[in-house]
């Protein structure tokens, strides 16, 4: 079997991992801070907090810009779920805006029209890698004053043209940008996130609030020769990352450089023997900017049918995904509060589909991931373009 993503870990991080639990500092502690320092040097962000995954990310950046109970999010929903979920945490309602066929990335031209007095914030998805249209983006949320939040969770080692020279994804170039480090991830500890930004007030806030809201940090008290009493002065939450998963990120970052080249050179042999086909669509990286390739998404005409396409690789030893979810088609939203904008009498929400969010739709229900992964053999990969070409021959 062939499968979609297969994480690299081998004695290094083994060896890793054994330093943090022999060091006698399992839960977040020096190795942790190591891997905060070494990831703000790798995408070049003055501020970087680690938190226990992705999600947790996200939510505490939602508050750090100030997303509370009624406010709106302009947001998209052809995303993992987390992405309107967090949303939700904050008791704010997700307007979720379409996306672009090409990208599947939020599509600036419909922001305008999303925007509201009640709008807050901007949570722009850098989908399965690919960054997404930055620049008219952050023009638009300056002009109407609301912040942007870069859902980064795939986009570790991605990178987009930023005033005249190539800038990593992380920097950030919205206010605050979220990473994930999920096996499906390039960097994975397991699971854990990033959060990146260029204010150290939200960083020690953020820093305050993944730990209970604790005053003095656990390292600080037990390596302190005096007594100290720690106070709570604020409603915090438990979202640390531990110092084993922290050692192990700090390997896979070493490895990072070799997993761009890797993935970069198969999508390339993607590219190149599924030209052509049939009724296939390969995605399209802009001239502005450079994936890191998390996912090989391609996109199937009307006339073929994605589960029959997926089950016939499934029966050759293929493992694939369908495309990315869209949440606003999910059973939980059809309690959950969400809206798009402008809503007309031809939306159908409530009923789980949506007139404003059809590329979305599309999207989902014609995209296929490939497997890739960085330790994927040519011989692995040619025939997953075989059986690709056949099966849309057929």
């Amino acid at each position: 079997m062939i499968p979609v993503a297969k994480p690299l870990m081998d004695d290094a991080e083994v060896e890793a991992a054994g330093r943090a639990i022999r060091s006698g500092w399992v839960t977040q502690g020096p190795e942790v801070a190591a891997f905060e320092r070494e990831f703000v040097a790798y995408v070049g962000a003055p501020h970087a907090c680690a938190v226990s995954s992705g999600t947790t990310a996200l939510h505490l950046a939602l508050l750090a810009v100030g997303v509370r109970p009624g406010d709106e999010v302009v947001t998209v929903s052809h995303s993992y779920i987390a992405t309107a979920n967090v949303v939700r945490y904050c008791g704010a309602v997700p307007v979720f805006v379409d996306v672009r066929p090409d990208t599947f990335n939020m599509d600036p031209m419909r922001l305008e029209d999303a925007i509201s007095p009640r709008t807050r914030a901007i949570l722009c998805v850098h989908q399965i890698g690919m960054p997404c249209e930055l620049a008219p983006i952050l023009d638009l949320a300056r002009r109407r004053g609301v912040a942007v939040v870069e859902d980064a969770a795939c986009a570790i080692g991605s990178e987009i043209q930023w005033e005249g020279r190539w800038e990593r994804i992380g920097r950030p170039h919205g206010d605050i940008a979220c990473f994930s480090f999920h096996p499906r991830k390039l960097v994975s500890t397991g699971d854990g996130g990033m959060i990146t930004t260029a204010r150290s007030d939200w960083d020690a806030r953020l820093r305050l609030w993944r730990q209970h809201g604790m005053s003095v940090p656990d390292t600080t008290r037990h390596g302190s020769k005096q007594v100290i009493f720690e106070s709570y002065s604020v409603l915090g939450y438990n979202y640390r990352m531990t110092d084993i998963q922290g050692a192990v990120g700090r390997e896979q970052l070493k490895r990072l450089p070799a997993f761009l080249e890797r993935r970069r050179a198969l999508a390339r042999r993607y590219l190149d023997g599924l030209a052509g086909v049939p009724g296939l669509v390969l995605p399209v990286e802009p001239a502005w900017a450079r994936t890191n390739w998390q996912s090989f998404c391609v996109r199937l005409a009307d006339w073929l049918d994605q589960r029959s396409v997926m089950q016939r690789l499934l029966d050759l030893g293929i493992a694939s995904r369908r495309g990315v979810m869209c949440a606003h088609r999910e059973p939980a939203y059809t309690t959950e509060t969400w809206t798009c904008r402008p809503a007309g009498r031809d939306c159908q929400c409530a009923a789980g589909t949506c007139k404003r969010l059809t590329e979305s739709e599309k999207a989902q229900d014609h995209g296929v991931i490939l497997p890739l992964y960085h330790q994927m053999e040519e011989a692995e990969q040619d025939r997953v373009i075989a059986a690709l070409r056949a099966i849309c021959a057929g």
